[in-house]
């Protein structure tokens, strides 16, 4: 019975040939009246509820919770727990299958991913989902432990070896580079010499069959464990500048792992791209490897890759590409007394595919800049535009000069948003926040950003007036019904649920005076001040890293189809377990938002 069940919606979508059979033996059918109360709080359900036809209302009170659709289940909680704590209602005609309590429990225990997708929080879903990616996913090199990777054999040699020799074992070995071990030290210390190094050997002028290797080792080793990730250790390298990592297999080294020896099986040529940028000489050559980003991208989510980590190789490529532009536009003296900063998602690391310019320049107080500052701001600008990266709508960008100050003066503007926080201020002291310096002096930026946490806790009035804007996109009595296709059938991912999330956590950083700029290091911060619980933080950190893998996903869709990318998901066309994950997303959003009006007031504003 019957077999029309849907066996392609979420969670019946992870079942045996033999549970489906389970199912279709145990479920009935079932019709409710349009109000009529399906459970009432206190309830023992016996069935678990999917809709065929009709709309359910889940209540909390007065307060609407969720609303559920065809193919939606409830109350799984309930079911499990043994008592319903909401109340169902159906808001019209409601055809549905029951399938019996104990066929549930029966299913839960036979197939946790089930029992996960059914009634855990939206942590666990997405663990649950993480473990249902498809084989090829699954056999991402990104995923892969590094110890899976070509390692190559550690070659050790005393920092006494003489250079001659060195090379020697660069030819025998088919190597570019050796382990230096030098034990004048207590306890020894290790370092590596690469071919690159030679350049400088030959310089010195000492003959090289007198020279040891030691005295040209870098010693400051980077390392990564056997078990990391390989899609983590290629992010260390782009960080570092470097190409091979020491891997580690507890204090044994296990060898070395070369770049190119993981680019080689990795599509998305990141490595490459960088390569690319830091090699450019012009502009023309910089936006050749400015095109290959989005694509990267694409590759990186299609094979399963996390997407905090896509976004981690993002800001890194970005942040190169912003650099060289600028070295390659401004001049060196300008490039050294000065901090390019960029913000918004960009600056907080969460920016994906191409959006506008945020960003802005710092000039050191006491240095002249050249009198055509201006007209290389414009330049830039225009370069990034070259790029693929739009001008901002609001001219935040270093181009205007409300964006291109002395540390003094900026420093002058940022405490003006604070001590007069209109609604421009407040924008402002908002995108400000989320600088991130990636040309140049940082320290520049550091110095602003101080005295902008000096006065950020002396003015409760401002604090509720910034924290305000929570509420300042979305429809917070109707994105329940978007869900389910009954209004606009596209949401604004960043409206209803980016946005709050972002600047939620990021007036408690403001409150707390946490230099973090990322949303998720913000979080983290958060939790260890305690002020926010561990299980809110980890729900706000996957709630947010869902938005932006669901975002990701519906920009390449439009791309794909010549579309501009508008920011907006297609509701009717999720899957029910996307579906189900954005309400649970949403959810937590709302949780938060209540939490935030209680610590500002926002209801006394």
């Amino acid at each position: 019975m019957p077999n029309a069940f849907n066996f392609s919606a979420s969670p019946f979508d992870c079942l045996t040939q033999e549970q489906q059979r389970l199912v279709r033996d145990s479920v009935d059918v079932a019709y409710f009246p349009r109000d009529a109360v399906i459970l009432n709080v206190g309830d023992a359900p016996a069935d678990l509820f999917v809709l065929i036809k009709g709309l359910v209302t889940q209540l909390d009170g007065d307060e609407v919770v969720a609303t559920y659709g065809p193919d939606d289940c409830f109350d799984g909680r309930g079911l499990v727990a043994g008592k319903t704590s909401s109340r169902f209602v159906a808001t019209e005609e409601v055809v549905t299958y029951g399938l019996a309590r104990q066929t549930v429990k029966d299913l839960i225990a036979a197939n946790a991913t089930f029992g996960a997708l059914l009634f855990s929080d939206l942590g666990a879903k997405l663990s649950a989902m993480s473990d249902r990616q498809t084989g090829s996913e699954l056999q991402s090199l990104n995923l892969s432990r590094v110890d899976e990777a070509f390692l190559r054999p550690a070659i050790v040699v005393d920092a006494a070896t003489d250079i001659v020799s060195v090379v020697h074992i660069f030819q025998e070995q088919k190597s570019t580079n050796v382990l230096v071990r030098d034990t004048s030290t207590d306890p020894p210390r290790i370092g590596m010499f690469t071919a690159t190094a030679l350049q400088k050997a030959v310089l010195r002028g000492t003959p090289l069959h007198e020279l040891p290797v030691g005295l040209l080792a870098n010693y400051k080793l980077i390392s990564v464990a056997a078990s990391d990730q390989v899609g983590d250790a290629l992010a260390l390298m782009l960080r570092n500048n470097i190409h091979r990592v020491v891997v580690m297999d507890g204090e044994r080294i296990a060898g070395v792992l070369e770049s190119l020896d993981v680019f080689s099986f990795l599509s998305n040529h990141s490595h490459l791209i960088t390569m690319q940028i830091d090699n450019a000489g012009s502009l023309d050559e910089l936006e050749k490897a400015a095109g290959q980003i989005t694509g990267m991208i694409a590759r990186q989510y299609r094979s399963g890759t996390r997407v905090p980590l896509i976004a981690q190789l993002v800001r890194d490529l970005n942040a190169r590409l912003f650099e060289r532009a600028w070295q390659l536009i401004a001049p060196a003296e300008l490039v050294a007394n000065s901090c390019l900063f960029v913000m918004g998602s960009e600056g907080r690391g969460e920016q994906l595919l191409k959006t506008d310019q945020d960003n802005g320049l710092i000039v050191r107080d006491g240095y002249a800049p050249p009198a055509d500052l201006a007209a290389v701001c414009q330049r830039f600008s225009d370069a990034l535009m070259r790029f693929g990266y739009p001008e901002c709508p609001g001219r935040i960008m270093l181009n205007n000069p409300a964006w291109c100050k002395t540390v003094t003066e900026f420093s002058q503007t940022v405490r003006q948003w604070l001590l007069q926080p209109d609604g421009d201020s407040l924008m402002n002291l908002a995108i400000f926040m989320d600088a991130h310096a990636v040309s140049g002096d940082a320290r520049l930026l550091d110095a602003v950003r101080a005295s902008l946490m000096e006065l950020a806790t002396d003015n409760d009035a401002m604090l509720a007036r910034f924290a305000a804007a929570i509420d300042a996109f979305g429809n917070t009595t109707g994105w329940w019904n978007r869900l389910l296709g009954d209004a606009d059938n596209r949401m604004n991912l960043k409206k209803e649920g980016i946005f709050p999330l972002v600047h939620g956590v990021r007036s408690l950083a403001l409150a707390h005076r946490l230099p973090n700029t990322g949303t998720a290091e913000r979080i983290a911060a958060l939790v260890g001040a305690r002020a926010l619980s561990a299980e809110m933080g980890q729900e706000l950190t996957d709630a947010l890293h869902f938005f932006m893998g669901l975002k990701l996903k519906a920009g390449l869709a439009e791309m794909d189809k010549g579309l501009p990318v508008s920011g907006a998901v297609d509701v009717p066309g999720l899957s029910t377990l996307d579906r189900d994950l954005l309400k649970d997303a949403l959810g937590v959003v709302k949780r938060f938002k209540g939490q935030l009006r209680h610590r500002f007031k926002l209801n006394n504003l």
